[in-house]
Formats: C-alpha cells, sequence, structure tokens
C-alpha cells in the first residue's frame, strides 16, 4: 500500500516550515511599497532590519536542528524551537513571542502529544507555556513593556495545539482497538464456522467406522454401508473446507461460502440416522423467508445440538422443533440420554451461545429434570 508523500515526510519538516512560513510573513510586513502611506502596526510589533539579521540566524538554526531531532528527542527538539522562538522576537525587538514566530513550536506540540506517552506530551506544553510566561516575567523585572494580549493568545494556540495532537492520538488508538476487535470477532466466527462444519460429519466418520470395524466380518453388507456414510460425509466436508478456504484466500468474507440453512435439516437427518441416530424434525408456524444470519445460525445450533447427541448422550434419537413465530425464530432439540454428562470440555455450547448472543436472542442448555438433555434457542426476525 503506498503512504501518501505528506504522511512519509519527517514530523520536523512541518516545524521546519511552519518557521518558514512565519518568517516570510514578518518579512512581507516589514516592507513598505513606493507611496503607501504608513501602515497601522500592533503594538509591540517590531521589524526586520539589518542590525538584527545575526538574531534571525541564530534562530533558524536552532529551528532547523530541532526540527532534525524532533523525531527522536522530541523534547530537546521542543527545546531548540522555543529558543529560536526567542531569537526571533529579538530579532523583531518585540514586546512578545508573536504568533508567527511561535509557529514552529505548535507544530511540534501537535506531533508531542499525538506521537508520545501523555506524560510526554504534558510536560512539553508546560515547557512551552513556561516560555512564554518566562519571556514576559523577564522583561517585566528589566523595565520592559510587555505585549500581555498577544502573548496570552500565543498561549492559547499552544494548548490549542496540544489539544489537537491528544485528539488526533485518541483518534489513532481508537481506530487501531476497532481493527482489533473486528479482527478478533473474524477470528471467532472464521473458527465457529470451521467447528459447526467439521464436528458433526467427524463425528459421523468416528461412529460409522467403529460401527464397520464391529460388523467387518459378521455382517460385511453393513460394514460396506458403513464405509459408503463415512465416504459421504468426507466428501461433504473436504467440499465446504475447500470452498471456505478458497474464499480465505480470494480475501473475500466467510459469508461468501454457500451457506446452509434450516432447508437442509432433512439431509442432517438423513446422515445423523446414518449414524444411528434418528432425528424427528417438527416445524411449526409459517415459514416465511428468514434473514441469512438468522438462517444459518439456527442451522448451526440445530446441527451442534444433534452432534452432541450423536457423540455424547448414548442414545438412539433426538427431536428438533423449529416454531417460526410472528417476531423470532424458536428452536428446541431434546433427547433422553445420559443428560449431558458426558459432554466435556468442548467449544460446542460455547459457540452455541455466541451466535445466539451475537444475534441478541436468548439460549439455554442443560440437563432435563426427567432426563437428557436440552438446548433452546430464540433468535429475533426483528431487530430490537
Amino acid at each position: 500500500m503506498k503512504v501518501p508523500l505528506l504522511r512519509r515526510l519527517p514530523p520536523g519538516t512541518w516545524a521546519v516550515l511552519a518557521w518558514a512560513a512565519g518568517l516570510a510573513y514578518e518579512a512581507a510586513v516589514s516592507v513598505r511599497l513606493p507611496g503607501e502611506v504608513p501602515r497601522f502596526r500592533p503594538e509591540g510589533l517590531g521589524s526586520l532590519t539589518s542590525g538584527h539579521v545575526p538574531f534571525v540566524v541564530a534562530a533558524t538554526a536552532l529551528i532547523l536542528v530541532g526540527g532534525l531531532l524532533l523525531g527522536r528527542r522530541s523534547l530537546s527538539a521542543l527545546a531548540l524551537l522555543l529558543a529560536g522562538a526567542v531569537f526571533a522576537a529579538m530579532a523583531l525587538n518585540s514586546t512578545e513571542i508573536a504568533f508567527p514566530q511561535f509557529l514552529a513550536a505548535d507544530a511540534a506540540l501537535v506531533h508531542i502529544a499525538a506521537t508520545r506517552p501523555r506524560r510526554t506530551s504534558a510536560a512539553a506544553v508546560a515547557m512551552a507555556l513556561a516560555v512564554l510566561a518566562g519571556h514576559s516575567a523577564v522583561r517585566v523585572m528589566l523595565g520592559f513593556p510587555i505585549g500581555t494580549s498577544t502573548q496570552s493568545s500565543v498561549a492559547l494556540t499552544a494548548v490549542i495545539a496540544w489539544l489537537a495532537g491528544g485528539w488526533v492520538r485518541q483518534s489513532r488508538e481508537h481506530a487501531r482497538m476497532t481493527h482489533a476487535q473486528a479482527v478478533t470477532a473474524e477470528r471467532l466466527r472464521i473458527a465457529r464456522e470451521l467447528h459447526d462444519s467439521v464436528a458433526h460429519s467427524i463425528g459421523v466418520i468416528a461412529i460409522q467406522a467403529g460401527a464397520a470395524k464391529m460388523v467387518a466380518d459378521a455382517r460385511p453388507a453393513a460394514a460396506r454401508e458403513a464405509l459408503d456414510a463415512i465416504e459421504q460425509a468426507s466428501r461433504e466436508t473436504l467440499a465446504g473446507l475447500r470452498r471456505m478456504l478458497g474464499a480465505l484466500r480470494q480475501g473475500d468474507p466467510v459469508e461468501t461460502v454457500p451457506a446452509s440453512g434450516l432447508a437442509d435439516l432433512e439431509r442432517l437427518a438423513a446422515t445423523t440416522a446414518a449414524a444411528g441416530v434418528h432425528v424427528d424434525v417438527r416445524r411449526s408456524g409459517r415459514r416465511d423467508p428468514l434473514p441469512a444470519e438468522i438462517d444459518l445460525s439456527a442451522f448451526r445450533i440445530v446441527q451442534e445440538a444433534v452432534t452432541n447427541v450423536v457423540r455424547h448422550a448414548g442414545t438412539g434419537g433426538c427431536r428438533v422443533s423449529i416454531e417460526h413465530r410472528e417476531d423470532e425464530l424458536a428452536i428446541e432439540i431434546v433427547d433422553s440420554g445420559r443428560g449431558g454428562t458426558g459432554l466435556g470440555g468442548g467449544h460446542g455450547i460455547v459457540g452455541m451461545r455466541e451466535r445466539v448472543g451475537l444475534l441478541h436472542g436468548d439460549f439455554t442448555a442443560g440437563p432435563r429434570p426427567e432426563g437428557g438433555f436440552r438446548v433452546a434457542a430464540r433468535l429475533p426476525v426483528r431487530p430490537r
């Protein structure tokens, strides 16, 4: 990704450019064109003359060195930039450090507040305000006049520059945090999809492989049927993984992969029946088209719950109830097995709970008083 030219410039460049702009302004207002009437000049604002050239040269040298150091030693660089502003005020025989002479320091304050720790940025703005206050105090002690109003205005610009840099810093931190949260959410979503896509098929394959091993000698035909089921489940799983990995390699969202839905419940029931667990699917209510994320999440919840029945319940069947209500979809999966005692420490229940939570629904899972296990979810069809 190509970085814009302005963002590639060293931070000290902006301070030097600000100084050059302020110097050009001072030079411009010092020039009187032929026939021009005497101009009104604010109290305390001096003019550039040949006798002040050494101060201008010294100020420029300080600004250049400060600009070079700004990216590495920010407070030292700011001290040099502030010294340059003082020398510029001396060159103009000014009663205060005016805004054009303080532009470089303001640019440095923005950079420091945006890129350095808060303690460093606070020290920087305190240093700038101390220089402005010290300049006025020294002039008062020496009996010279001071430009209080202008000096106060310049102090205000320093605070504004510091606040602007802090706002930039907070915006960057917020952007980084948002990006990190988005990456984490994407990782969790991909993990859920991989788990839900593979866990059911692997569970079926494991059960069918065990069944084939048990009946291989006594019932070769049943063993061949189990092997056929293993082959079909393996092919479906590999096809799904290829689609998902292909989308990830091309940078497409996982949602672009052809997704399953409640229309695939019959296929799920048939695959589970081949593993020896009968799934009784009951649907009620008006079957209006569901939003894609609701349809996919509902199927994944059923798939994971049925997978847990196959792998852990030790029973020959379960019941899946899908009720289409006016503003929500109600899902319930119950069995009469061991009541979840063999669920172990897997991610299935956690994944189902996360899916429902992302859709602002309600989820419960646990043993039934009469025996067996129950998984229930309510997914709002309309946003809450």
